[in-house]
């Protein structure tokens, strides 16, 4: 009798082993299933080193270093001189000419190299984003990538046919620069001037500025949540599944943790206070800002910032849950903010 029970045992654990293997290998195949394979997708993702190009032709004649630029990166170095670091009024020549003698040039660019010995995995990342992008939108146009460094002038600058990627501003949170600057750039928004920003960012501005430009009128609050979250599930779809959250958006692990446990308190702040059809912009901006915290909610100035972009992408995801027949051409097309509400059926409990 002991026998058979003890082989049944035996029987029921040998079961249990080979259910959770399977299980364990069924969401395995899920996870990895989650985004379309693009492995056959051949794109031209083109990066160049204009600030590796302007640095070299220190040491060559000014004239020909500023003709040679001119003739390689155009319009780039046009917008560089002109709008990055100089005014219009200066020439290309004068404003290169200055850079050279400024030795806080060379030293910036000098750590800009010890940080970033090998690009080749950024780069690697940014092809296999962009494939995503033209797996889901075919007619989209990749545009060229330009590394760069302008002293802390401009982060993903956008032009004509290229997009800019300005190394100094993803040198790491504990850069000895930024530091140096915080009077002008506050370490709220230094912290994450680190490498791993550096893929999400230039997906969010491509995502933003070329694909997805918010339109002038989604002028309610509940109108703009929605853009954002349509940018920010975008971003779920084309970015590295190993990329978290927290990258996604800029929030600390602990401005994330604080809007997850305060989900449904921040859903009822915004209908006791009747924000979600609310125009005005100044009322309105304090939930779509970047800064420190949110004015007014949370103790001790805990709250994460720019609540009403976490609450859109919430809502967005939620409603592609709800409706999994609604594909990703489908839900950024969708202009009705409204209808993507009622549909998700959000309704977050208070703690």
């Amino acid at each position: 009798m002991i026998h058979n029970v003890k082989s049944r045992q035996s029987y029921l654990f040998f079961l249990f082993v080979i259910a959770f293997f399977l299980l364990s290998a069924l969401l395995v195949s899920c996870r990895q299933n989650t985004k379309p394979n693009v492995s056959d997708m051949h794109i031209e993702v083109k990066t160049e080193r204009f600030d590796k190009d302007l640095y070299t032709g220190k040491s060559k004649d000014l004239k020909l270093t500023d003709s040679l630029l001119k003739k390689k990166y155009g319009k780039f170095y046009e917008d560089f001189a002109h709008r990055m670091v100089g005014t219009p009024e200066y020439t290309t020549l004068k404003v290169v000419e200055m850079m050279y003698k400024d030795q806080a040039y060379s030293d910036l660019q000098t750590e800009v190299d010890s940080v970033f010995k090998d690009l080749s995995p950024f780069d690697k990342q940014i092809s296999q984003t962009f494939k995503y992008i033209k797996y889901y939108y075919p007619q989209a146009k990749v545009p060229r990538f330009i590394y760069f460094v302008s002293g802390f002038a401009v982060q993903t600058p956008v032009g004509d046919d290229y997009l800019g990627i300005g190394l100094d501003m993803f040198l790491g949170k504990d850069s000895k620069f930024y530091k140096a600057i915080v009077q002008s750039v506050p370490a709220y928004l230094s912290r994450r001037f680190a490498p791993e920003y550096l893929v999400p960012r230039v997906a969010e501005t491509y995502i933003r500025e070329d694909l997805f430009p918010e339109r002038d009128e989604d002028r309610t609050l509940l109108a703009k949540m929605i853009h954002n979250g349509k940018v920010l599930y975008f971003m779920d779809q084309v970015l590295p599944d190993d990329v978290p959250d927290s990258l996604k958006i800029g929030y600390t692990t602990k401005q994330l943790d604080w809007c997850k446990h305060f989900e449904g308190d921040i859903w009822g702040y915004y209908l006791q206070s009747d924000l979600l059809f609310e125009t005005d912009y100044q009322a309105i901006q304090v939930l779509l800002s970047d800064g420190p915290f949110t004015p007014g909610l949370g103790e001790r100035n805990e709250s994460a910032p720019k609540l009403g972009v976490w609450t859109g992408w919430q809502i967005v995801r939620k409603y592609m849950k709800e409706n999994k027949e609604v594909t990703l051409a489908q839900l950024m097309a969708e202009k009705d903010a409204q209808k993507i509400l009622n549909l998700s059926k959000y309704k977050p409990k208070s703690n």
